[in-house]
């Protein structure tokens, strides 16, 4: 019988389109994150990271956390859930106050993250995040402490990530359903950068690719923050119907067929490999066809290349050209695809590698792949609870907002972590 949820206790839930997962996890005594159990189900209501069958989606998150309890042998009743699609953006707001040379307080600090919280406008979207990521000393930019220093001018940059409000609001009511309690609702490239890259990484700029089943999330993070962003309607689930449709497979084969056959690379020798066929019209009364290797091969690339060519546009479009780094890391279930990285290397012509979860203890091998990045980031983003703007109050004093491109915020952001590196 499962056991009252202890004191300290985090759950996570990822609600993708391919499938659903639940991690329960807490904090040891020595500060490390210990896994006590992990749950997943297929997803079959949810397209293109949202819920188009309430009810599937219900019935998926239900099993999926009842699972990871019965091996936590323990009962949740709140969770940390994960939100990828629903036009997901990321901005720098910046502002400031005038100090008059005075020693800063924290009266100070907090009467200017209020204010802070009063700047920001999402133009008509849903508020997901809005952390302070550094502070400005007199236009100096990296101060991650100004108590007790003295300044004429005293600002703060504001990480905001911003989504369309009824993804949002459908997320959470398929949580409240299902008799659970939506402790926060995390943008999944914030998470995910927690899972899978290095604080160095985070600050001195990386590209972070998250390709899930329906969408793919190309994000940059720079500074120590996630500063742009981009969606694209693609993933792996694409190249699966490609396999399908091509070969007159079912979705379940063609599945197979892409984890246990494909590669992103070719060789001679997949001329020579031949794979059996099982039609969807299959009476058993005919030889199956087979094809070889080299043209499932030949499929998975024609779809790679189109997928590859989209996010070297979004990279491109978010000024990824060396400036602020020139490191590439592919994750989400399409990066387990076998050699995935090497041709994402070729295509981009950047430095790639592969992320995969970690500082997490107890982490089964079946939930350690790229696959279940954003989970584990779930569970480093709730255990760390960062300062939220929205839960502060209005504030009355004067202050200067600064208007500057977020291209210009990004290189002094990237200028002023190497200087202080």
């Amino acid at each position: 019988m499962a056991k009252a949820a202890p004191e300290g206790l985090i759950t996570a839930l990822d609600i993708g389109s391919s499938k659903v997962s639940a991690m329960i996890a807490q904090k040891g005594d020595g500060g490390e994150l210990i896994v006590l159990g992990t749950g997943q189900r297929e997803s079959k209501g949810i397209k293109r990271g949202c819920i188009a069958d309430m009810a599937a989606t219900e019935v998926a998150v239900r099993e999926a956390v009842e699972q990871a309890e019965r091996i936590a042998q323990t009962n949740i009743e709140n969770v940390w859930v994960g939100f990828s699609a629903g036009g997901l953006v990321s901005d720098v707001a910046s502002i400031e106050f005038e100090m008059g040379g005075h020693r800063i307080e924290q009266s100070d600090i907090d009467a200017l993250l209020r204010a802070g919280r009063e700047s920001i406008d999402p133009a008509g979207r849903m508020v997901l995040h809005a952390q302070p990521a550094l502070y400005t000393l007199d236009g100096i930019t990296g101060v991650k402490n100004p108590l007790g220093l003295h300044a004429d001018r005293l600002g703060v940059h504001i990480h905001v990530i911003a989504a369309d409000g009824s993804p949002v609001r459908n997320i959470g009511l398929c949580v409240a359903k299902s008799h659970l309690e939506v402790k926060s609702i995390i943008a999944a490239p914030v998470a995910t950068g927690l899972a899978c890259l290095s604080a160095e990484e985070r600050e001195l700029g990386t590209a972070l690719v998250e390709m899930g089943a329906g969408i793919t999330n190309v994000s940059l993070f720079a500074g120590g923050m996630l500063v742009g962003l981009t969606t694209i309607p693609m993933g792996a689930a694409d190249i699966t119907d490609d396999i399908a449709s091509t070969f007159g497979a079912s979705r379940s084969q063609a599945e197979r067929m892409k984890c246990f056959h494909g590669c992103a690379n070719a060789s001679p020798r997949d001329n020579h490999e031949m794979i059996e066929i099982t039609p969807l019209s299959d009476d058993g009364s005919s030889e199956r066809p087979r094809i070889t290797k080299a043209q499932l091969i030949a499929v998975i690339r024609q779809r790679l290349e189109l997928l590859l060519a989209e996010i070297g546009k979004a990279l491109a479009a978010m000024k990824f050209d060396g400036t602020v780094g020139r490191q590439v890391v592919l994750t989400g279930g399409g990066a387990e695809l076998k050699g995935i990285a090497d041709y994402a290397q070729s295509s981009l012509g950047r430095s790639v590698r592969v992320g995969r979860p970690r500082g997490l203890a107890g982490l089964p091998d079946a939930h350690a792949g790229p696959a279940f990045a954003t989970l584990a980031g779930l569970v480093h983003h709730a255990a760390t609870d960062p300062i939220d703007l929205r839960g502060l109050a209005t504030a009355e004093r004067q202050t200067v907002h600064r208007s500057t491109s977020p291209l210009s915020r990004v290189r002094r952001l990237i200028q002023t972590a190497k200087a202080n590196y």
